[in-house]
């Protein structure tokens, strides 16, 4: 069902995205203040459900790109995605009739409610991951057959770039990380444009609504002094993302990260409040895998989610610090980002990392 997005929303659906960001997709704060004010300029934003898309319309998905660490020095200034939308618009010939998300995550999450207020189009509720991931061929769109090119890149200062490589959507990353990082570290853009019968086809659908639902469950558990991971776990479980399970409740007790190639790599170490257990996360941008004692609980597609032990608040990547008591936890991922199509895209593989894709809710 479509329904109509105000600023009263926007807590809630910047908290959920933080925790279906996996630790990246950038900082949702800062996409919360610009969302905010464009409502406040515009009006509120439909938010369309992928059911009520008509087949041919022109659908076109706005994002930041970067380094998440980036946005904490050198904010947007709110203008670039849209200028990115009108650059591919202008390249295609032909006007959106919506924007959509590329990740439901972080601030890209929110990107698109700006692109919405401030041109009157709506956003689909859908998006091409399901979570958050650092690559831009790393999109469900593209595993089931959406070439990501042509694509826009808009910088702050009015520049913008038009970038085709066909359907090589990898090459298509590499030279958009490349004039990312000659921008600054951090850049909008528009891609991956496609009808509204290829988002039925190839998209994951509600996510937005998912996003405003997991924080808002995370809210009413702390009101009612309720168990909020508990209270997350039960939301979750008629949706898409069935599973969650507690992977690890300990104290951070190391933080290496580093701004490489246009990424935030780097790791987290932890140790159990019983000083039993070791965990180590590994993350490029986003957490990709959480080991316990050396061994894999939980690895990319399926979400490694930080959140703050108390109120489980979710933490960013970039936000990581010693000292903090944090609950772990490893959600499942919808089924079509676990097909082996998808996970030659997106799966443990695709990171380089030695360990085989095994669903969070199967890992003893």
């Amino acid at each position: 069902m479509s329904w109509e997005l105000t600023e009263d929303d926007l807590p809630d659906l910047a908290r959920g995205a933080a925790v279906l960001g996996t630790g990246g997709g950038g900082d949702p704060y800062v996409g919360h203040l610009l969302v905010r004010q464009a409502i406040r300029e515009h009006g509120p934003i439909t938010v369309l459900d992928p059911d009520d898309l008509d087949d041919d319309t022109l659908v076109i998905p706005t994002a930041q790109m970067g380094a998440p660490t980036v946005v904490h020095e050198k904010l947007p200034r709110g203008t670039e995605p849209v200028a990115a939308l009108r650059a591919l618009e202008a390249h295609l010939g032909r006007r959106a009739g919506a924007t959509m998300p590329i990740e439901c995550g972080g601030i890209n999450s929110m990107i698109p409610l700006v692109v919405a207020a401030t041109t009157g189009l709506p956003v689909v509720d859908a998006d091409g991951m399901g979570r958050a991931f650092p690559e831009l061929q790393m999109e469900t769109f593209a595993v089931y057959g959406v070439p990501g090119s042509p694509m826009a890149v808009a910088g702050e200062r009015g520049e913008s770039a038009i970038i085709d490589t066909g359907a090589d959507n990898a090459r298509m990353e590499w030279l958009a990380r490349g004039v990312t990082i000659r921008l600054g570290g951090v850049a909008h853009i528009a891609e991956y444009a496609m009808t509204g019968a290829q988002v039925k086809r190839t998209a994951v659908p509600r996510t937005l609504t998912l996003a405003r639902t997991v924080g808002r469950t995370l809210r009413e558990a702390r009101s009612r002094a309720a168990d909020p991971v508990a209270a997350l776990a039960d939301a979750l479980r008629d949706t898409l993302y069935g599973h969650l399970r507690v992977l690890f409740r300990g104290k951070v007790t190391d933080v290496e990260r580093r701004t490489e190639a246009g990424f935030a790599r780097g790791r987290a170490a932890a140790v159990s409040f019983d000083g039993r257990h070791e965990l180590e996360l590994m993350f490029q941008n986003e957490h990709l895998v959480a080991l316990v004692d050396g061994e894999p609980r939980c690895v990319v597609p399926d979400l490694v989610c930080v959140l703050e032990s108390e109120q489980a608040e979710p933490i960013t990547t970039e936000s990581l610090r010693y000292g903090q008591r944090i609950t772990v936890v490893g959600i499942s991922t919808p089924a079509l980002m676990r097909t082996p199509e998808a996970l030659a895209v997106f799966g443990p593989a695709a990171f380089g990392l030695p360990y085989p894709f095994r669903p969070v809710e199967e890992v003893a």
